[in-house]
């Protein structure tokens, strides 16, 4: 399948790579490709320089956004969540009629850790996101677990967390359930509603922060246990 990823970070380089790893033909988009292969830092989370990481990924070739957005059937969007809006909006009319899988998360780190929700309880960047591509498939997913969870739940006690997902395409949630537990082994997953519902799954960024503090490691889910 072509799969667009848009976000060079550590979640956009790990979707990607997993993706890769699965023989995808996968795109990572970004703003200005010649000035992300030229930045010396790596990103917010860590790591080193794009370049280094692209060099060891041969495979997976970077663009523009509306580039890596035309490429994909399927498009992640693992941006940073102050840029998310603007990213779907560089992407443009590519996200016509597609499923895109909204990652992100509002996230304030301004007045240090832990973070405060930039938006949240009558809103939510999923929201955003839809209003800004109104003929996108939008589905809000694999926000509430640390990137290398996303692609390998079975990392933790087995599997045994939930993944939500909410959106307002039924078919939509539907394929991107499907495509989590066949392409990264997710066993649990849970439908929650409309896109309005991603207010729900963003705030749940708040005890999760907090509980990173407490537990020093990010390698932790949440379990719907019925």
């Amino acid at each position: 399948m072509k799969i667009g990823v848009i976000g060079t970070g550590t979640v956009g380089q790990t979707i990607a790579a997993a993706l890769a790893d699965k023989k995808h033909d996968v795109l990572i988009g970004t703003r200005d490709p010649k000035a992300t292969m030229a930045r010396d830092a790596g990103g917010p989370m860590g790591g080193g320089p794009f370049r280094d990481w692209a060099a060891a990924h041969p495979a997976i070739g970077l663009r523009t956004i509306r580039e890596a957005a035309s490429h994909g059937e399927l498009v992640f969007f693992a941006t940073q969540g102050a840029s998310a809006v603007a990213a779907v909006q560089a992407a443009g009319a590519a996200l016509d009629g597609k499923i895109v899988v909204d990652i992100s998360n509002p996230l304030d780190f301004s007045k240090g850790f832990p973070p405060f929700l930039f938006v949240g309880n009558t809103d939510s960047l999923g929201e955003q996101m839809q209003q800004a591509a109104p003929k996108a498939r939008i589905v809000k997913s694999l926000n509430t677990v640390t990137a290398a969870l996303m692609v390998n739940p079975r990392a933790l006690a087995g599997g045994a967390h939930t993944m939500f997902v909410a959106g307002n395409d039924a078919d939509a949630k539907a394929t991107v359930t499907t495509f989590l537990m066949e392409q990264f082994g997710w066993s649990d997953v849970v439908d929650i509603g409309g896109i309005e519902a991603a207010r729900a799954t963003e705030s749940l960024l708040l005890p999760w922060t907090r509980l990173y503090g407490a537990l020093k490691t990010p390698l932790f889910g949440f379990h719907v246990v019925r």
